[in-house]
């Protein structure tokens, strides 16, 4: 009999060599890391849901600052503008001297004609001066002195995009207009009448 047999245990029962049988382990343990291994992922799953929450509440900062980077809160735009509209004039406080550069004939006159229904003061009306006779190859040039060029040719620039301002030595207030050999007409008045509105919109705060 093998001493790995118990006693009064023998025949079929009987143990044999000199090794004893393997044991499984104890499940217990297993369940330990298991248990273990759940707390983790609930614990994260926890901390991930609290911290959508503050970022939800706190307008998406934390998840820049979360990422590394700065904190930057969200513009809020005020109710009333921060800038102040420029005061420009109105066409009724601008006269225009219309010139034409340009080999057709009665151009100056059907353009001064039509500034006059718009609203502005009409001055001279003929043929450009010999410097720029022939010498405009854009749509026009808008002249007037250096403190016109971001009021009154702001405003007289409405009714002809393609034009180019330029200040000379005048000391009066008047300004010209000397069409170039690229003019066809002046912009339609719905879209002057929209650019020059959009002169006097308040500007809003960028966010």
């Amino acid at each position: 009999m093998s001493m790995l047999t118990p006693p009064g245990m023998g025949g079929k029962y009987r143990i044999t060599g000199s090794k004893y049988p393997r044991m499984r382990r104890p499940r217990h343990r297993r369940r330990i890391v298991l248990a273990a291994v759940a707390a983790v992922v609930a614990l994260g799953l926890a901390g991930w849901g609290t911290l959508q929450l503050i970022d939800v509440f706190s307008g998406g900062s934390t998840k820049s600052t979360a990422a590394g980077g700065r904190d930057t809160p969200r513009c809020t735009p005020s109710p009333t503008p921060t800038t102040p509209v420029r005061a420009l004039p109105r066409p009724g406080q601008i006269t225009v001297n219309v010139y034409n550069a340009t080999p057709r004939e009665g151009l100056a006159k059907t353009t001064a004609d039509e500034l006059r229904k718009r609203g502005f003061v009409i001055g001279k009306v003929g043929n450009a001066p010999e410097t720029y006779d022939q010498k405009v190859p854009g749509a026009g040039i808008l002249l007037g002195a250096t403190t016109a060029t971001d009021s009154t040719l702001t405003v007289l620039g409405t009714q002809l995009k393609g034009a180019t301002s330029k200040a000379d030595t005048r000391t009066t207030k008047d300004v010209d207009l000397i069409i170039g050999t690229a003019f066809k007409a002046l912009d339609v008045q719905k879209d002057a009448d929209q650019a020059l509105a959009t002169l006097s919109t308040p500007v809003k705060p960028s966010c």
